[in-house]
C-alpha cells in the first residue's frame, strides 16, 4: 500500500482518516461504527493510561469495575440522565439463540428466552454505581469513596469516525461520593486540573479551562467543567469533562449518610472521564503530511535505530554498536527500538518511522563505525546531525525533552493566534468562516440566543473560561447586557 498520504490543505478530513490506518493505529471493524485499535494504537493509549492512573492514584483514587449491563429501571431512575443517553442506548431483550427451524444452519434469538427486564449496554455507568454506592455508605466515616473504573461503553452513533466518535469506545470514568457539597466541588475543579495537567505536560496540548453552559452541561450535572483543545483545522474538540453532580444520583438511588451532627443526608457527587478520542486530538494537534508527530511522553519507543549495511559482516558489528546503545539509553528510561529487518531497505525503514512519528531516529552505517559517530534525525523539524557516540546519550536526552516541549509550544502559539475578539455578527461569522478557532464574544447567557446562534452558524459555546475577565458588553447576536466573554467555535 502506498504510504503518501493526502495533504491537509487538499482534504483535512481525508487526511485524518488515512493517517489512522496507514500509522496502523486502527481500522474499522465487521460491527458497524466499531474499531479495532491495533498493537501500535493500542501502545500509545496505554501511555496515556498509565500515566493517568499514576494521577488518579496519587491523588487518592483507587480502580474498580462494574457491570457492563445496567437494568432498565435503573438507568430510568436519574431522568435527566436517562433522558440525555435514551437515544444513544443499546438494550438486551434476549438471553439466548436457537436453531432456526425455517432456516438451516442459522440461528435466531429464542422467543422463550426473553429477559424479565430488559439491560442497558452502559453508555456511561452513574446508575449502577450508585445503586451499588447505597449499600456501601451509611455514614459520613464511610466517605468520601474515590473510585475510578477503566472500561468501554457503547453509545449507538449514526455517524462514526475512528477514535473521535465510535459506538463503543474505552474510557475512564471516575465516580466520587463526599460528604459536604464544597468536598464534591473541590473534586470536580481537582480532576479537572490534572485533566489539563495531562494534556499540556504529557500529551503537549494546550487547554483553556472552562465551565459548560447549561445547555452543554453532562445529563443529570449541576456543573461540567472541560478542556477544550484546538486542532490544526480551527475546530475545537472537547478533551475532558468533570461534573459535580450534586445531589441528583443520591436522591435518585436514594443514598443517604448519617453526618457529624447525627441527621440524615443525601450524598454530595461527581463524575469525571477522558476517552480513545484522546487520540483524534493527539493526530490533529501534531502531526503533518507525512504522518504521525508523536511527543517522546507517549511514543511507544522514542528512538528508532536503523542500521544501514552491504553484508552479514556489517549488519553484525553495527548491531553490536546499536545494543551498546540501546542498554545506555534505556538505563535513562528511554525506550528503544532496532529495526533489523531484512525484508525493508533503509529508505522504506525511514517512511515507515516518520509516517507512525517516533521522535528520534538513530542511522549507523559502516563509515560511522569507522569515525565512532551515528546519524541522529528528528521527527517534528526533519533536521538532522551527526553525533559522536560518546555524547549519544546526552545529546539524546536533551533533544527529547526539547521536542516535547517544542510541540507544546507551536500548538499554544497557534492556539493563541486562533483566539480572536469579535463585537458583532457580522466579524463572527467572517472569523468563523475565514480563520476559524475560538471566538471570543459577548453572549446574553440564554439558552435561546446559544441556540440560534448555533442553528445560523454550527458554532456552539465551548466554555466559559475560568480564567475569564469579567467585562460588560452587549450580546453579539441581541445586543442584550453582558458581563463577560465566552468560547464560540464549530467542534468534533
Amino acid at each position: 500500500m502506498s504510504k503518501n498520504l493526502t495533504t491537509r490543505a487538499e482534504d483535512y478530513s481525508k487526511w485524518y482518516n488515512e493517517l489512522v490506518v496507514k500509522a496502523d493505529l486502527a481500522e474499522n471493524s465487521a460491527v458497524r461504527g466499531c474499531m479495532v485499535i491495533k498493537p501500535y494504537g493500542y501502545a500509545i493509549w496505554e501511555k496515556m493510561q498509565a500515566e493517568l492512573d499514576r494521577m488518579f492514584k496519587e491523588t487518592g483514587h483507587q480502580n474498580a469495575y462494574f457491570p457492563l449491563f445496567v437494568p432498565k429501571s435503573l438507568f430510568e431512575a436519574e431522568e435527566k440522565n436517562a433522558e440525555g443517553f435514551a437515544k444513544e442506548c443499546a438494550v438486551v431483550t434476549h438471553y439466548r439463540l436457537q436453531t432456526d427451524p425455517d432456516n438451516e444452519g442459522k440461528l435466531r434469538v429464542d422467543p422463550n428466552a426473553k429477559l424479565e427486564e430488559e439491560l442497558v449496554v452502559r453508555p456511561t455507568s452513574e446508575a449502577i454505581i450508585w445503586n451499588t454506592y447505597k449499600g456501601w455508605i451509611q455514614s459520613y466515616r464511610d466517605l468520601p469513596i474515590l473510585v475510578n473504573q477503566w472500561a468501554n461503553v457503547v453509545r449507538w452513533e449514526m455517524r462514526t469516525r475512528l477514535f473521535l466518535r465510535t459506538a463503543e469506545f474505552l474510557w475512564q470514568e471516575g465516580h466520587t461520593a463526599h460528604a459536604t457539597k464544597e468536598e464534591a466541588i473541590a473534586e470536580t475543579v481537582q480532576m479537572n486540573e490534572v485533566y489539563a495537567q495531562f494534556a499540556e505536560n504529557f500529551m503537549a496540548i494546550p487547554v483553556v479551562q472552562g465551565v459548560k453552559t447549561e445547555s452543554e452541561r453532562f445529563a443529570g450535572a449541576e456543573d461540567t467543567y472541560c478542556i477544550e483543545a484546538l486542532m490544526q483545522d480551527g475546530k475545537a474538540l472537547q478533551a475532558g469533562t468533570s461534573h459535580f453532580l450534586g445531589q441528583n444520583f443520591a436522591e435518585a438511588f436514594d443514598v443517604k449518610f448519617t453526618n457529624k451532627e447525627g441527621k440524615q443526608d443525601y450524598v454530595w457527587a461527581t463524575s469525571w472521564g477522558v476517552s480513545t478520542r484522546l487520540m483524534g486530538a493527539l493526530i490533529m494537534t501534531h502531526s503533518d503530511d507525512k504522518g504521525l508527530v508523536l511527543p517522546p511522553n507517549l511514543a511507544p519507543y522514542k528512538v528508532v535505530i536503523v542500521p544501514i549495511y552491504k553484508n552479514e559482516e556489517q549488519f553484525e558489528a553495527i548491531k553490536k554498536v546499536a545494543d551498546q546503545i540501546t542498554s545506555d539509553l534505556r538505563e535513562l528510561n528511554i525506550s528503544v527500538k532496532f529495526d533489523g529487518r531484512d525484508t525493508l531497505r533503509p529508505g522504506a525503514k525511514f517512511a515507515q518511522h516518520e509516517l507512525q512519528g517516533v521522535p528520534l531516529r538513530i542511522a549507523i552505517g559502516p563509515k560511522d563505525l569507522e569515525n565512532e559517530t551515528v546519524e541522529l534525525a528528528r521527527r517534528d523539524t526533519f533536521t538532522k546531525e551527526i553525533v559522536a557516540l560518546d555524547r549519544i546519550n546526552v545529546v539524546v536526552k536533551d533533544l527529547l525533552e526539547e521536542i516535547q516541549n517544542s510541540l507544546f509550544n507551536k500548538a499554544l502559539d497557534f492556539r493563541n493566534s486562533h483566539i480572536t475578539e469579535v463585537d458583532t455578527f457580522d466579524e463572527f461569522k467572517a472569523v468563523l468562516e475565514s480563520k476559524g478557532g475560538f471566538i471570543s464574544a459577548h453572549w446574553d447567557g440564554t439558552i435561546e440566543t446559544e441556540q440560534k446562534i448555533k442553528d445560523l452558524t454550527k458554532a456552539t459555546i465551548r466554555c466559559i473560561p475560568l480564567e475569564n475577565k469579567k467585562e460588560e458588553g452587549k450580546c453579539v447576536f441581541t445586543g442584550n447586557l453582558s458581563t463577560q466573554r465566552v468560547l464560540f467555535a464549530k467542534a468534533y
